[in-house]
């Protein structure tokens, strides 16, 4: 009998397969190593493959694509509930081969290399800004314990720490002294860490002429642009700009039951790390677009005017460049200010 539809659970080590014909009865139940379902693949007529979106996914993806197969990647929260009785491998795959054959499934987008070397690179960058964050937390932490409190701010905190590591008399004890020069200097290797990478991102903008159409949107800077181009390619995936910023979580969350609608807070669901870039950026550009005479400037200010709380008002914001982005990806062509709604 032929296989119609190969669901995988992968696993680090070992992979549950389960094939299924056309009616969706199993006909293929095993349990195998990495490198033995990638040989027995390659040996199975062209067939639809389907795995969950997860860590490894993408890179089997294209392997079995270039194998001649047709590749279906899920997110994990639409399988689960085709996964029947108890849990385990098989019937995760099982679950997963079940989901794939439905009309209605939404389904992820092969990444390429080198997006997935970008997101990498996103992803190192968010750690070492995590560490710097948490280091300096800690060094304020330790100085306040020695009465020494510092303005807000990184900045400012660097100038002042650097400062007092080069008084000659100081409240601190030699030991102290010594340690917070010894996290000084963990803390400038973070730096240039940080500061390579970022160097690193501006690089790719300029070479990049997407990305650079990106850039032209206010609030989509260097991180932002290469960031979107890494998750979402060309957007092809998305019919509307308005399914960008719902799948990034921008969207209210809705509760309707017996006709009554109602609408609660963003729904935060997608990407944390692109969401969050492009709250930021928003939180960025609002001050100079609501001061705009464009159109986007006249919506904000319309916002506002309705007494509108200010975050409420930037969530808004982030929603709507990140449609700009939708519109600015599938049309290929730049962002005009004097044309701030078209993408909505």
């Amino acid at each position: 009998m032929t296989i119609s539809i190969l669901g995988i659970d992968i696993g680090k080590n070992s992979c549950s397969v389960v094939g299924v014909d056309e009616k969706g009865a199993v006909i293929v139940r095993r349990t195998m190593r990495r490198q033995t379902l990638i040989e027995f693949v390659s040996r199975l007529p062209t067939c639809t493959i389907a795995m969950e979106a997860c860590c490894g996914a993408h890179h089997l993806g294209r392997l079995f694509v270039s194998q001649g197969h047709q590749v279906r990647l899920m997110s994990p929260e639409y399988v689960r509930p085709y996964v029947k009785a108890q849990k385990n491998d098989d019937r995760d795959a099982e679950g997963i081969a079940e989901a794939a054959s439905r009309p209605t499934m939404r389904f992820v987008d092969l990444k390429s290399e080198e997006q997935l070397d970008v997101q990498s690179l996103h992803r190192v960058r968010s750690r070492l800004v995590a560490e710097r964050t948490t280091l300096i937390n800690q060094m304020r932490a330790i100085l306040l314990e020695r009465g020494l409190i510092f303005a807000a701010g990184r900045r400012k905190f660097e100038s002042a720490v650097d400062k007092l590591l080069d008084e000659q008399s100081s409240s601190l004890s030699e030991r102290v002294h010594r340690l917070v020069s010894e996290l000084r200097d963990e803390w400038k290797l973070l730096d240039t860490k940080i500061a390579a990478l970022n160097a690193e991102f501006l690089s790719l903008v300029q070479d990049d002429l997407t990305a650079r159409r990106l850039t032209t949107i206010p609030g989509i800077g260097v991180l932002n642009a290469t960031a979107l181009i890494a998750a979402v390619g060309n957007a092809s995936s998305f019919d509307r700009a308005r399914d960008l910023g719902a799948w990034l979580g921008l969207v209210p969350r809705q509760f309707t039951t017996g006709g009554k609608p109602r609408l609660l807070g963003i729904t935060k669901r997608g990407n944390v790390y692109l969401r969050t870039l492009l709250v930021h950026g928003a939180r960025a550009a609002m001050p100079t677009l609501s001061q705009s005479d464009t159109p986007l400037g006249q919506w904000l200010r319309g916002l506002l005017s309705r007494g509108m709380h200010r975050n409420v008002v930037i969530v808004a914001l982030a929603n709507k460049l990140a449609r700009i982005a939708w519109a600015v990806l599938r049309k290929e062509r730049p962002f005009e200010r004097a044309y701030g709604t078209t993408a909505a």
